[in-house]
């Protein structure tokens, strides 16, 4: 049993005690995170790779609304004014880092400011695009975590065949103002010869450039898509999924949430997982690291995503060595 004295001292320990917890919860700094990506405010996609980056750093003592306050901003990556004013605006705010995807919104911040630190998700060639000095020593004030390399486009182009031999021509849905594009259809020239394909680029601006650009592609046949990733891509997935099976063209896609759209099959890295990995790299800076100390890092795992309703929609028989290398099928 506790005496009295010893009870009286216990508390005045503890009352003098609240006061010292008291500052020291008023005295620790607020960090503001900003995010921008390319993509509408609308799409649940990009929302839940946001909350899973939230909660990545809830889970390494970053607390909203006690020492960490973000701030967000949406939109188009064709929109190059909407990208430049975004990213003034964020600058503007004094952030202590930004979260960024997508090259175009990079290359904007970059523009506005070399000094706030930049945490990169979704890029295809960081150092091609001179964000980084190099991967494994970044250099300046931003690094991150790249997509894939060119290479990936050989396989999805090796994919198309494998799941639909008929193929003999592939379209190369691509954004022409994203330099990434561009590397992309090289590595695709580079073994579509092998493959006896022919690849025609299709440049897409907007919705109905689209649609003229697909259904002009399958007028012929044996054709098949190729869909690259994108700000514009991934906006309009659900279009591009509609206008593949309306055509009857196969298509693979780069990421999974193109085949929960409706596509028909996808190879590509988790971007959930990506922006997990992110959360890593922001608490490090924030805790005082540079990101000029911090390698560019490249995804560890890629998944095969396969829709069986557009299989059959599509009256396809998938291989069994596809089969057996699927990650997830859709039924």
């Amino acid at each position: 049993m506790i005496r009295r004295r010893e009870f009286i001292t216990l508390l005045g320990n503890a009352a003098a005690a609240w006061p010292l917890m008291a500052r020291a919860q008023q005295h620790e700094r607020m960090r503001r995170v900003a995010m921008v990506t390319g993509v509408l405010e609308t799409d649940a996609d990009a929302q839940a790779r946001y909350a899973v980056l939230r909660q990545a750093l809830q889970q390494l003592g970053w607390t909203e609304g006690r020492n960490i306050q973000f701030y967000q901003r949406f939109g188009s990556a064709s929109d190059s004014d909407l990208v430049r004013r975004n990213a003034q605006e964020l600058v503007a705010l004094g952030p202590d880092l930004i979260v960024a995807a997508g090259g175009p919104n990079v290359a904007a911040l970059q523009q506005v400011s070399r000094t706030v630190p930049i945490v990169f998700v979704g890029i295809v060639d960081p150092v091609g695009a001179g964000f980084v000095a190099s991967v494994a020593r970044p250099g300046g004030s931003t690094t991150g975590f790249t997509y894939f390399e060119y290479g990936m486009s050989a396989k999805w182009l090796e994919l198309l065949k494998e799941i639909d031999p008929r193929v003999t021509r592939a379209a190369v849905l691509r954004d022409p103002v994203n330099p990434a594009g561009l590397g992309l259809f090289a590595a695709m020239q580079g073994v579509a010869p092998s493959l006896r394909m022919e690849l025609s680029p299709i440049d897409v601006r907007d919705a109905s450039e689209i649609e003229r650009a697909v259904a002009a592609f399958a007028s012929r046949s044996n054709g098949g898509l190729i869909v690259t990733q994108t700000g514009l891509t991934i906006r309009h997935r659900d279009l591009i999924s509609t206008l593949a099976a309306r055509h009857r063209l196969s298509a693979v896609y780069p990421v999974r949430y193109f085949v929960t759209s409706g596509g028909l099959i996808s190879y590509g890295p988790d971007p959930i997982d990506q922006n997990r990995q992110a959360a890593g790299y922001v608490d490090r800076i924030l805790r005082g690291e540079k990101p000029a100390d911090l390698p560019v890092q490249a995804p560890t795992k890629y998944e095969l995503v396969i829709n069986l309703k557009t299989v059959k929609a599509l009256g396809l028989t998938v291989p069994a060595s596809v089969l057996a290398r699927a990650d997830e099928v859709i039924e």
